[in-house]
């Protein structure tokens, strides 16, 4: 009887502290994920730069490549020592930020034997945010495109009833999408505790839409991807959503 009243009485003291062990492995987990989220956004325009390696080279994409490079490694090391990441707010012009992106990302395409070009009809069009994060989310779309999706990329840029941006990412498909099946437990694993290692980009445009206000959908299918990024023109958008 006595073994029992101690297990009953020490039960609450067991499972407040599992719970805070719990707690401790989850908080540790999301730092590791946005460690390697940093990593990964280090990789994305180290590789364009490596790329960007010939006479021809358009040298404002360079550097671009090379600003979000030191952007990344900034974030990278903010993570590291624990310290806040906190974006910087401006008007974007929306038409440049596409071009780049797109321009950044054809020699990758081509590499994989895939063509990559830009519609748009954005104007003067501007949104009101980083220009880092909103760059890094855009590459993300067009690299998950040429590195998962069909041989013809097209990204179309176009306003969405007069107070959005519309970017759309659109590839011809492909027959077989591993990528499109339902995570098992050890992915599921993995994700909570932060060593899921690849597969951060398109989180990383989740988390960018969210903190600009917009939003992000993605639609696969064998016959091809069509994913989604709006977000509010800076007519509309005052500041950065908290």
């Amino acid at each position: 009887m006595s073994e029992a009243i101690q297990l009953l009485v020490s039960w609450p003291l067991a499972a407040s502290m599992a719970a805070a062990l719990a707690a401790r492995g989850l908080r540790s987990g999301r730092r590791r994920s946005a460690i390697n989220q940093a990593l990964h956004e280090l990789r994305r325009p180290l590789q364009a730069i490596a790329l960007a390696s010939g006479p021809e080279v358009d040298g404002a994409v360079a550097r671009d490549s090379v600003r979000l490079a030191a952007a990344a490694l900034e974030r990278l090391e903010r993570e590291v020592n624990g310290e806040p990441t906190a974006p910087t707010a401006t008007a974007v012009a929306c038409e440049p930020l596409l071009r780049s992106s797109v321009t950044r990302w054809k020699a990758r395409a081509a590499l994989g034997g895939a063509s990559l070009e830009l519609c748009q009809t954005l104007g003067e069009a501007t949104v009101f945010g980083d220009r880092t994060q909103l760059a890094q989310a855009l590459d993300n779309l067009i690299l998950n495109a040429i590195e998962h999706g069909g041989p013809s990329i097209r990204v179309e840029g176009r306003r969405r009833g007069g107070d959005r941006l519309r970017v759309a990412v659109i590839d011809s498909g492909r027959a077989a999408r591993p990528e499109s099946r339902r995570a098992g437990p050890a992915e599921v694993i993995a994700r909570l505790t932060g060593k899921r290692r690849h597969g951060h980009g398109l989180s990383v445009v989740r988390r960018v839409a969210s903190d600009h206000g917009g939003r992000f959908a993605l639609r696969r299918s064998e016959q091809g991807s069509v994913a989604v990024l709006e977000l509010p023109l800076s007519a509309v958008a005052s500041s950065i959503a908290a």
